[in-house]
C-alpha cells in the first residue's frame, strides 16, 4: 500500500546563521565608521560601549582581538607621524573600499534581481546585447556583427546555387543595443542645518553617495561621476574621502554648487549630463563679485532665490537636467523648490532619509535609458 504523502509547510524554530565573530563586529564596525566620519578612535570608543551593553563578545574572542584581526587584515595600520613618534591607529583604503560595496549592498541590494548590463537605450548602434534584428553591412561594422547564416542565405539567394559567391552587398549585420553614457555630479549639502533638530541628515546622504559611487564604478565603468559639497562654498571631493565628510558651521550657497557642477560637466564629452542634488534646507548665502559673502538665514532670501532660479535656467540652456532631492518638508521649501524645477525642467522629490538611495537609483536609471538632447 503506497504511502499519503502530505503536502503543506513544515514550521520549525528559527536557527540565527552561524556567523564568525570577525564578521559580526566588523558589520557594526563600518556603520560606527560611517556615523563617525572616519574617526577611528570614536568608532572603537562606541563599538566597547555597545560590548559592554549587548555583550557582543565573549572571553574567547574579545574587542582587542577584533582589533588585531582588523590589522592583520589590512583594515587598519599604524601611522607613523613625521618625527618619528606614533600618530596611532588609522582605517586604510581597504576599509574605505568596504565601506562603499556595503553601502551599496544596503541601498541597491535588490540589484541582481533587476538582470546584468549597462543601462539600455531605444537607439540601436555600437553596443553588445544584440536586438534580434538584421540589417545590412555598413561600412565601419565590426567582422564580429556580421550574421555568417544571413550573409550565406542571402548570397545563395541574389548570386544563385550553381557558382557561390558572396558580396558585400550580401553581408548582414545583427544590430546591438545602443548604450548611452552618463555623466554625473551629487552635491550634497553640508551645511549646519543637516545635523540640526536631533537628526543625523549627513550619514544617510554619505551612505548614498558611497553606494552610487560603488554602482558607477563597478557597473557602468564608462560613466563618470563627481561628487561636490557645498556651505559657504562648494568643493570637489575624492570618492575615497566620502567616509570623512562632516557639516560645518556653514550657510546653504546653493548657486556656488550650482556653478561648480556645470563647470565640471562642460568638461565631458558625454551626452547625456545630470545633476543630482541632496539637501534639506534653503538657499541662505551667496558670494558676491567683491568675494565678500551675503547671508541671510531668515525665511526665503529674494536676491538669493533669484540666483538660483537663474543658474537652473543656465543648466537648461546647457541641457542638464537637475533633480532635487529635498529632505525637509517645510511647504515654503517645497514650494521654492518647484519653482526651481520648472526653471530647469528638472525633477524633484521630496522624500524623507529612508527611501533617498532607491530614488536616487531609480532615477538614475530612468535617465540612463534615454538621450538628453
Amino acid at each position: 500500500m503506497e504511502q499519503a504523502h502530505r503536502k503543506g509547510f513544515l514550521f520549525s524554530k528559527y536557527t540565527a546563521p552561524d556567523i564568525a565573530p570577525f564578521d559580526k563586529l566588523f558589520e557594526i564596525f563600518t556603520e560606527l565608521i560611517t556615523h563617525t566620519s572616519g574617526d577611528l578612535d570614536e568608532a572603537l570608543s562606541w563599538l566597547r560601549e555597545l560590548d559592554q551593553e549587548y555583550e557582543l563578545t565573549d572571553e574567547n574572542y574579545t574587542i582587542d582581538d577584533f582589533i588585531e584581526d582588523l590589522k592583520k587584515k589590512g583594515y587598519i595600520r599604524q601611522e607613523v607621524s613625521n618625527d618619528g613618534s606614533d600618530g596611532g591607529l588609522k582605517i586604510t583604503a581597504k576599509t574605505e573600499r568596504t565601506i562603499r560595496q556595503q553601502a551599496l549592498k544596503q541601498i541597491f541590494g535588490n540589484l541582481g534581481k533587476k538582470g546584468a548590463g549597462n543601462h539600455k537605450t531605444k537607439y540601436s548602434g555600437s553596443g553588445d546585447e544584440h536586438t534580434g534584428e538584421f540589417r545590412e553591412y555598413r561600412f565601419g561594422d565590426g567582422l564580429d556583427r556580421i550574421s555568417l547564416t544571413e550573409s550565406l542565405k542571402n548570397a545563395q539567394v541574389n548570386n544563385g546555387s550553381d557558382e557561390f559567391r558572396l558580396t558585400e552587398n550580401d553581408l548582414v549585420v545583427e544590430d546591438a543595443q545602443f548604450k548611452a553614457q552618463m555623466s554625473t555630479v551629487l552635491m550634497i549639502d553640508i551645511s549646519h542645518s543637516m545635523i540640526l533638530y536631533g537628526e543625523d541628515r549627513i550619514t544617510p546622504a554619505k551612505k548614498v553617495a558611497m553606494a552610487l559611487a560603488e554602482l558607477i564604478t563597478t557597473r557602468y565603468p564608462k560613466d563618470t561621476l563627481d561628487i561636490l559639497v557645498f556651505g559657504d562654498d562648494a568643493w570637489t571631493i575624492a570618492i575615497k574621502d566620502l567616509p570623512y565628510l562632516q557639516v560645518g558651521p556653514y550657510h546653504t550657497n546653493t548657486v556656488a554648487g550650482l556653478q561648480l557642477a556645470m563647470d565640471l560637466l562642460r568638461r565631458k564629452r558625454n551626452t547625456n549630463k545630470q545633476i543630482f542634488m541632496i539637501t534639506d534646507g534653503k538657499p541662505s548665502c551667496v558670494r558676491e563679485r567683491d568675494g565678500s559673502y551675503y547671508m541671510n538665514s531668515v525665511g526665503l532670501d529674494q536676491y538669493i532665490v533669484e540666483q538660483c532660479y537663474t543658474m537652473a535656467q543656465q543648466a537648461r540652456k546647457l541641457h542638464i537636467p537637475i533633480t532635487t532631492f529635498m529632505i525637509a518638508n517645510d511647504p515654503y521649501l517645497q514650494r521654492f523648490v518647484n519653482q526651481f524645477t520648472e526653471a530647469n525642467q528638472g525633477k524633484a522629490f521630496y522624500t524623507g532619509l529612508k527611501g533617498l538611495g532607491e530614488m536616487i537609483f531609480e532615477d538614475y536609471e530612468t535617465n540612463r535609458k534615454k538621450r538628453i538632447k
